[in-house]
């Protein structure tokens, strides 16, 4: 029985079709993935599925009595929350059945009727009962294991949400939905903030998950494990392969393949057919047949043209040399009311490559934005060499406004032609389409390519890039690690992906 049917889905952003027609279905306990490049739609899709977008025209139907789970890493949370009081919520029934059990019993010892007494004895036994059923009393252990799992540490339970980074909050978003165990999961990006055991860990849960669960993911070796059937986004149309996520690779290829000959094939035959409707329609004897054709060509349904995977062009121009020492760090203390780290201590050399891992929450997001002068030091010491001209790309968004690409980059650029503009985009995998569409109405991935070629012309010596990775594709993060292999600079990277940086840095300095 389907937990899902999806008929005819049409969204438009506002900006061009993104989904045309869509049909899906998502049976009891399936494991399915939903995969495609940048920008078609796969955020989008999975809002609709969670009823936060309404479709321009289909149906979005869930089976009855079925809790949905969305994970929406950028939900507002009430920041004065601890972390603690925030992941409770999801069993606050439970909690408020105990606290009605131990009232009973406090009532029993206010009555003197034996009969009454039977009563409230009976009416806090039956709330035990249900909380043993509900399995509450190991709901701490549960939780425990969760954070645990996540990397989120107990240490942060009693920190109030405001306090914790961005990272640290979309952990605690996923940990609470993984929590209250919805009929259905549908994560959009679930690994984005997970270092490499901690996406173990996740991925462990899934496949042991009982229940159904649809996850974007741009992570091949994270949907390869978790996989069991694939669906496919391309040209605003989902198609879905019956299997894991390496059969989905060979079958796509197959398909690719078949799609290419029939689109020559219907090519070749409109050719022909336009030919013959040109050499005949003022014909008298065989104007009638033209027209005929040209009837019937009308009507055909035209194979869209096979394209491949986007290309890109990603780099970093490199302007003059710095001095041997471009950063020392010494006894540097970061954090907010108190340290995050251990006193940091070392010298990033020119033209090293040098990445900065940790834990989430530990720092690494911090460390940068102290050294960049944005958030002050509580103790120690740092110094830039003189020469140091600084590239940095931050984890989070700040393009400002809801401009388009095109009215960023130009607005910053202002001496660019259009020709310009669009070749930098273009570059970069934003295409002309994509270039004048609002920036809200673009996908992390795309986002995160606007802002890429923004750094394109700040030419410097040093190069700075917190976490570039999240939402981009597999052909980006290629052609972005290309980039930073031909970078003639220096490079301080933070990433949480070891396969991304582990051929680009040569020197990794781990947060404690």
């Amino acid at each position: 029985m389907s937990l899902l049917r999806v008929r005819n889905l049409k969204f438009d952003h506002g900006e061009g079709t993104l989904l045309k027609g869509v049909n899906v279905r998502l049976f009891e306990k399936e494991h399915a993935v939903l995969v495609g490049p940048n920008g078609t739609g796969k955020s989008t899709f999975m809002k609709l599925l969670a009823k936060r977008l309404i479709p321009d025209t289909g149906d979005v139907e869930w089976q009855n009595n079925k809790q949905v789970g969305y994970l929406d890493q950028y939900a507002t949370l009430d920041d004065n929350l601890t972390l603690e009081t925030y992941l409770h919520g999801v069993f606050e029934d439970l909690f408020q059945l105990e606290i009605k059990m131990e009232s009973l019993y406090e009532d029993v010892g206010e009555v003197s009727d034996s009969n009454k007494q039977t009563k409230l004895l009976n009416r806090a036994s039956d709330i035990g009962d249900t909380l043993l059923e509900k399995d509450f009393y190991a709901i701490k252990s549960k939780i425990g294991k969760m954070i645990g799992g996540l990397g989120l540490s107990e240490k942060f339970l009693n920190s109030p949400l405001g306090t914790l980074s961005g990272g640290m909050r979309a952990k605690a978003i996923l940990a609470k939905l993984l929590l209250e165990e919805a009929d259905v999961l549908l994560l959009d990006e679930p690994t984005n903030f997970l270092d490499v055991e901690h996406i173990e860990w996740l991925t462990t849960f899934l496949k042991q998950y009982e229940k159904a669960y649809f996850v974007v993911s741009h992570d091949e070796e994270f949907l390869k494990k978790i996989a069991k059937t694939v669906f496919a986004l391309e040209y605003g149309a989902i198609e879905r392969y019956k299997g894991d996520y390496a059969f989905y690779l060979s079958e796509r290829l197959l398909r690719h393949e078949q799609h290419e000959k029939a689109y020559d094939s219907q090519k070749k035959f409109i050719k022909k057919t336009e030919d013959f409707i040109q050499k005949n329609i003022t014909r008298a004897s065989t104007s009638k047949r033209a027209k005929s054709r040209r009837k019937m060509l009308g009507k055909i349904h035209k194979i869209h043209r096979p394209t491949d995977n986007p290309s890109y062009t990603f780099a970093f121009p490199f302007s003059r040399p710095t001095g041997r020492d471009v950063l020392e760090v010494d006894a540097l203390e970061i954090g907010y009311e108190g340290p995050l780290t251990d006193p940091l201590s070392f010298i990033i050399r020119r033209g090293e490559k040098v990445v900065i891992t940790g834990e989430n929450g530990i720092g690494k997001s911090t460390f940068i934005k102290t050294v960049m002068g944005q958030l002050p030091k509580i103790n120690g010491h740092y110094e830039w060499i003189d020469t140091a001209k600084i590239a940095y790309f931050e984890q989070e968004s700040h393009l400002k406004g809801d401009g388009t690409p095109f009215e960023i980059v130009h607005n910053t650029y202002p001496h660019f032609t259009k020709k310009d503009v669009l070749s930098l985009l273009g570059h970069h995998g934003i295409d002309y389409t994509m270039a004048t569409r609002r920036i809200s109405t673009l996908s992390g991935g795309e986002k995160t390519k606007v802002r890429l070629a923004m750094l394109y012309h700040k030419k410097g010596n040093v190069l700075i890039l917190d976490e570039p990775t999240n939402h981009l594709d597999a052909n980006a993060k290629s052609a972005l690690k290309e980039a930073l292999l031909e970078y003639k600079g220096t490079l301080i990277l933070v990433s949480h992906e070891r396969e991304f940086y582990q051929d680009i840095c040569d020197i990794e300095y781990t947060l404690f």
